[in-house]
This record gives C-alpha cells, structure tokens and sequence, in this order.
C-alpha cells in the first residue's frame, strides 16, 4: 500500500470519529486482556461465601456464582475471545486470498472448479457444519480457531478473485508476463500486494462475524471448556441467573456488542480509505 492510502486513512479515521473510537476501544481492550495478570484475583479461583455479589470497590463487575471476581473473567475471556476471533481471522485471510488470487489470475477450469466448490459450501449454512464439526472432534480453543477460520474464508476469496480479475489486466501485469516472470512471482509481486486493501477490509468485517460465532458456540456450550471462559460461555452461564444477578449477562454481552459494533465501523473507515469510490456512495 502507498503512502497515499495511509494518509487517505488517517484522513476518513480524523473525518470519521465513530471509527477513531471504535479503534481506541479496540486498543483499549486488546490491552486490558493483554494484561489480565495484573488483576489482583484469580479468575478460576472459588470463593461460594462471596457469590454474585454486585459490582462494588471490592469486586468491580461483582462475582458469578462460584463467587469468582467477574472483572477478571472478563478479562481473560476478552483474551480467548479476542485470540480465536484474531487467528481465525488469519487463517481465513490467507485462505481465501490464496483461493482468490489462484482462481482469479488463472481462469478457465480451475476457476469454474473452485468458484464451484465455494457455491456448494455457501450452499450450507457454516454455523451448521461448525455445530456437526465440532461435535466430532476433540473440544479445545485450538479446534474452535481451526474449524472457524477454515470455514470463514470463503466470502473473502470471492471478493479477492473479482478483484484478481480486475489487476491482472493493469498494464504493470501485462508487462509482467510479456517480460517473462514467472506466474509465482507475478502474484506474489503485483497481484497480492495489489489486492492488500481489499483483503483488509474484508478481514475487518469477517473478524466481528468470527466473534460474533465464537460466541454463539460458547453460549450454546458447544465452544470453551470450563474453567476457561470466553464472553459467550459467560453469558450461557448467567442466563440462569438473569433474574437474581442481571449484571452476569450485562458485562459481556455489552463487551461483545460494542467489539462487533468496532470492527464494523472500522470496516466503514477502511472501507472509505482504501475504496474511495465504494465510499462515496
């Protein structure tokens, strides 16, 4: 990316204070997960004569019903949260801008056969092949960030393909292939780095839809194992107590909200920097 797009986004971050917020906030969680060790209390720690307890000095988000600092199982499930929405989002990013660069620039059969496989997947609903996927195999953060990452890849290689079409056909690639380099070094080269902005902007919304279903799975007990919490097991285990301790299910539901509500606004920032024309409208 030049220096042009950079400062395009600087530009539409100054212009747009919804997005600058949603990064500030961003940044303000990714820190405060980061550094979850330095809350004073044991997430897992059980204490039953202090539990649900409402938000005080003590306890700040109160306690759940093991009588467990919620503040800190926050934190730390912001951490899990966060962690399986970022490397699914990496692997679906490299995935489906591999597919799409791949079908993309070479056309013909390959890109019918592929452009075919996706139709087939898109065909099935992914929430629905996660849930059998996940019924299958062993539970663990590592499965969830596998299965999620490798099933979220497909909306980004159909944009990255449609944008491929378009590149390879700019005078720099043309020039490329007439001057004898390679098809690797062609895509490596001109057609990825050209695609980059793109890849960003689609990565910034399919990272809110990964949260986003991370947290569905959890909340239907199909995603982290206790001890461990993320914000969607915390919210399965305070809708039993949503009449006594309502706090239980405010605090992560809340972080949730305003993380998905981040990256899409962010999405509408980079959106407008790095695609001028489909800003403007």
């Amino acid at each position: 990316m030049n220096r042009m797009r950079w400062r395009m986004l600087r530009l539409q971050l100054v212009e747009q204070k919804a997005g600058l917020a949603a990064l500030v906030l961003l940044a303000v969680y990714a820190l405060a997960s980061a550094f979850a060790f330095l809350v004073p209390y044991d997430p897992n720690a059980i204490n039953i004569t202090e539990r649900l307890l409402p938000p005080s000095g003590a306890h700040w988000f109160g306690t759940d019903d093991n009588g467990r600092d919620y503040f800190a199982r926050v934190l730390y499930g912001g951490r899990i949260s966060l962690s399986i929405g970022f490397i699914s989002m990496i692997i679906s990013v490299v995935v489906g801008t591999f597919v799409g660069t791949v079908s993309g620039y070479f056309g013909g059969r390959l890109d019918q056969l592929l452009m075919r496989l996706i139709d087939v997947l898109l065909s099935v609903p992914s929430f629905f092949l996660i849930l059998v996927l996940n019924a299958y195999l062993k539970p663990s953060i590592l499965t969830m960030i596998l299965i999620i990452g490798l099933l979220s890849w497909l909306y980004i290689a159909r944009i990255v393909r449609a944008e491929t079409i378009s590149v390879k056909e700019r005078e720099y690639v043309l020039y490329a292939r007439v001057s004898g380099q390679s098809n690797f070094r062609i895509l490596t080269k001109h057609i990825i780095p050209s695609v980059i902005p793109t890849v960003i902007v689609a990565a910034s919304v399919n990272i809110a839809g990964i949260i986003m279903m991370e947290s569905s799975l959890s909340f239907l007990g199909l995603g982290v194992r206790p001890p461990d919490s993320s914000w969607g097991s915390m919210l399965n285990n305070a809708k039993g107590y949503i009449g006594e301790q309502p706090t239980l299910a405010l605090f992560p539901g809340l972080f949730i909200l305003t993380t998905v509500l981040s990256f899409n606004f962010l999405g509408d920032v980079l959106r407008a920097a790095f695609e001028p024309k489909v800003g403007r409208r």
